[in-house]
């Protein structure tokens, strides 16, 4: 094999470790909040950012979204990103690679969290930060991946 193919499947290989390792950190930490949830708050930064168990029944920012149609919505969109991160895949089109990587995290974070809500009916939040919110990984991995591709997709775009 070519060092140039070598070096692109290694690095495709360390990516996948990496959102693997975000996946598996979440899934644990989620399983440590359930332990936990009736231990008082962990500070981890002061008094900004703690680690508390938090049961979230709505979606994203606590929205007033829930129950079955939330859960089929969700699996409908979850379906949608892999299936453009496939097509992306196939036409193998190098500057698309950020893409790829962004909406696999995406991918896996809500993944996660509807691991959550079909196991337990909620979704496991465990991150709370001061006079903002209480979120996870998973969700931490969705907003910044998210924004990411919106940023890069302003840059990258050709104007008309």
């Amino acid at each position: 094999m070519n060092k140039f193919f070598t070096r692109i499947y290694q690095s495709n290989i360390a990516i996948a470790l990496v959102i693997a390792i975000f996946f598996i950190g979440d899934r644990f930490l989620k399983l440590v909040a359930i332990k936990n949830q009736f231990a008082p708050a962990f500070p981890l930064i002061g008094k900004w950012l703690s680690f508390k168990f938090y049961p979230n029944r709505q979606i994203a920012f606590s929205l007033p979204l829930e129950g079955p149609i939330l859960n089929i919505l969700i699996s409908g969109l979850i379906l949608l990103v892999i299936t453009y991160i496939i097509y992306l895949i196939y036409i193998s089109q190098k500057q698309k690679r950020t893409s790829v990587i962004l909406l696999s995290l995406i991918a896996v974070g809500a993944i996660s969290n509807f691991l959550d809500r079909l196991l337990n009916g909620f979704v496991v939040d465990y991150l709370e930060l001061t006079n903002f919110s209480v979120f996870n990984l998973a969700d931490a991995m969705i907003s910044i991946s998210a924004l990411l591709l919106i940023i890069k997709n302003i840059y990258t775009s050709k104007p008309t």
